[in-house]
């Protein structure tokens, strides 16, 4: 047996009411408070309250903000001192100046460098150079020479010809003062006509620097019989050799220098000379050369002829 189908249930329409609000608590009125609960018999009674307790806040944000923003009374008097200074130093009467505007700063071009700032820099005050004053010639009178000074004098004179270790024969020309520091010198001036040269010497050091007279004939014959000896050359290195010479030439005694002139001449048949020993040789023939011809009053073409005769009849090595 066929089965009906169900019939379709309708809807049912529910109305939704409002929930009725409930009634509002009627406040307890004041007197209706609960009393102090009367402590357990045995055990202390709690402590009351202190009524200025601090209460928690009510908004913890606004306390916070509250503490780190400065009261008003506190900040106006802090600013109190600044206006006080500011008035100060302003005139009364004149308006306050604007501030000043800083210069712009230029631009500069490609490998240029700034320029250091000059005009800000203190200019210091000039300086004058002020000439030392001559000392009194009377004061220069009295002062006293020096023994040694007293001594050089009375062995060289004007127009004498000496011998400087370091230049050879010269003549002294005149006899100076010089005021140097505040006290008076006395100078020889010696020309080196052979040289071009014009030479100033302490009168009281002209014998300690080993400034000498000419030699006498005896001396100036034994030297030039030295130069027809054996050269007497040592067996050690040209460098030490060559020091050894040339202090023989600048020590102003004129055996030291025949000496030289003997060890260092080569015959035509003997082999060459370098170019250091040949420049020796030549320095010390010219000094010899020049004391013999001072001392002969001859020329020193004729000096240096008399050397090389000398020289070539030498004995051999």
């Amino acid at each position: 047996m066929a089965s009906k189908p169900a019939a379709k249930k309708a809807p049912l329409k529910t109305s939704k009411k409002p929930a009725a609000k409930p009634a509002p608590k009627a406040a307890k009125p004041a007197a209706a408070k609960a009393a102090p609960a009367k402590p357990a018999p045995g055990k202390p009674a709690p402590k009351p309250a202190k009524k200025n307790a601090a209460k928690p806040p009510a908004n913890p944000v606004k306390a916070a903000a509250a503490k780190v923003a400065p009261k008003p009374e506190k900040a106006a008097a802090k600013a109190a001192p600044a206006k006080a200074v500011k008035a100060v130093t302003e005139a009364p009467g004149k308006p306050a100046r604007p501030p000043a505007k800083e210069a712009p700063k230029k631009k500069l071009n490609v490998g240029q460098k700034p320029r250091s700032d000059r005009g800000s820099q203190p200019i210091a005050p000039p300086t004058f150079i002020t000439t030392p004053k001559e000392p009194d010639p009377a004061a220069a009178a009295a002062l006293k020479a020096s023994p040694a000074s007293k001594e050089a004098k009375q062995t060289f004179k004007v127009n004498d010809s000496i011998v400087y270790p370091a230049h050879g024969v010269g003549r002294i020309i005149a006899i100076e003062k010089q005021h140097i520091a505040g006290i008076v010198n006395e100078l020889f001036v010696i020309d080196f006509d052979q040289e071009k040269l014009k030479l100033k010497v302490p009168t009281a050091k002209a014998i300690s620097v080993g400034m000498r007279g000419l030699s006498d004939e005896a001396q100036v014959k034994k030297a030039i019989d030295l130069l027809k000896g054996r050269a007497r050359i040592k067996r050690t290195m040209w460098s030490r050799r060559a020091q050894e010479y040339e202090a023989k030439i600048n020590s102003g005694d004129i055996m030291a220098v025949a000496e030289v002139v003997r060890d260092l001449y080569r015959a035509t048949d003997q082999p060459e000379q370098s170019y250091s020993e040949r420049q020796l040789f030549e320095a010390a023939l010219d000094r010899l050369a020049r004391e013999v011809a001072a001392v002969r009053n001859c020329d020193l073409a004729k000096a240096i002829a008399d050397l090389d005769s000398s020289l070539k009849m030498k004995k051999a090595a």
